[in-house]
């Protein structure tokens, strides 16, 4: 599996947030979003080819039991589901996030998908070369439903940056279909904390109103952006 980093940190996002957590953070992505926080495996992937048996090793090096499989989209990695079933195997709880464009039959504790919304499609980053791309590829709603059947839970987490991105998280929620709303969380976009905190109120009011869950970036505020945090 190509591999960017592995690492010991806090769940920074989601329903586990502030868990100490093992991540394993895959390199390369099939999408370019604009707002990408962690470009250097998306839009100039790094990394190095790591047999199973290596990416293993490096998480029993630390001591957290829970373990997030992230990327890039770590399910364009063939060998991603045989990765998560040796890690469970080993009774870790295994996290994995994905954007869910692409299906893998992969069985985990938590799915957490990250669906693209409109926001995300990099018209004006360089030069907008990827953006017709990444808006035709960012949405599939089949993959979203199947790794929401066979996984134990799952979490559908929407980036938000502005007001009117709100209508359409609504409406993927209502597409997807049988969707219980506490599944449903808000983040802001942003990578500074000033960012966050600007977008807050209005996003913790949204949730309040549709019994969605306010996803903070716990990450961000202790840590700011910097890597393998």
């Amino acid at each position: 599996m190509r591999i960017c980093e592995i690492f010991q940190s806090i769940q920074g996002e989601g329903k586990l947030a502030g868990v100490p957590s093992v991540f394993i953070r895959t390199s390369g992505c099939n999408l370019r979003c604009t707002w990408c926080d962690t470009p250097y495996s998306s839009w100039a992937p790094e990394g190095d080819d790591l047999t199973l048996e290596r990416i293993m090793e490096a998480v029993r090096a630390h001591p957290s039991r829970h373990v997030v499989l992230t990327g890039g989209e770590p399910l364009i990695q063939p060998e991603a589901g045989e990765l998560v079933r040796r890690l469970r195997a080993e009774a870790r709880h295994v996290t994995v996030e994905t954007a869910a464009t692409v299906y893998q039959h992969i069985v985990c504790d938590l799915a957490s998908i990250s669906p693209k919304t409109a926001n995300s499609t990099p018209w004006r980053r360089e030069g907008g070369r990827f953006a017709e791309h990444h808006e035709r590829e960012r949405l599939n709603i089949d993959t979203i439903r199947a790794l929401i059947s066979q996984c134990a839970d799952y979490q559908l987490k929407f980036v938000i940056d502005a007001p009117d991105d709100l209508a359409e998280v609504d409406a993927l929620v209502a597409r997807i279909g049988g969707i219980d709303p506490r599944d449903v969380l808000l983040m802001p976009q942003g990578v500074q904390r000033e960012e966050l905190v600007q977008r807050a109120a209005w996003i913790v009011d949204a949730c309040a109103r549709r019994g969605y869950r306010y996803c903070p970036r716990l990450h961000i505020e202790l840590y700011g952006a910097v890597r393998s945090r």
